[in-house]
């Protein structure tokens, strides 16, 4: 998991931002990041414009804390996220 994510404890998440080159380049991340999150039944809060998207991995709300699914979750948005990110 990169370290440009941001850790919060409360509530407990995983936050961070990714900066595109493009606008084809940040739709080709969501539509692969909406597939990952059908593949890991994990569905991060995303709000984003034309060239960034923020992204939010929040803990499960039964323990309230982070596991090792969202940082798993996390790592593998990074790796799909390489493509075309700035920042």
């Amino acid at each position: 998991m990169s370290q440009q994510w941001q850790e919060r404890a409360r509530p407990a998440c995983l936050e961070r931002r990714y900066r595109f080159a493009s606008y084809d380049a940040l739709r080709d991340f969501l539509d692969q990041a909406a597939a990952l999150s059908e593949r890991e039944g994990l569905y991060p809060d995303l709000g984003f414009g034309r060239d960034y998207v923020n992204m939010t991995i929040h803990a499960d709300e039964d323990s309230g804390s982070l596991d090792e699914r969202q940082r798993r979750f996390a790592q593998l948005i990074d790796e799909i996220g390489d493509q075309g990110v700035l920042t």
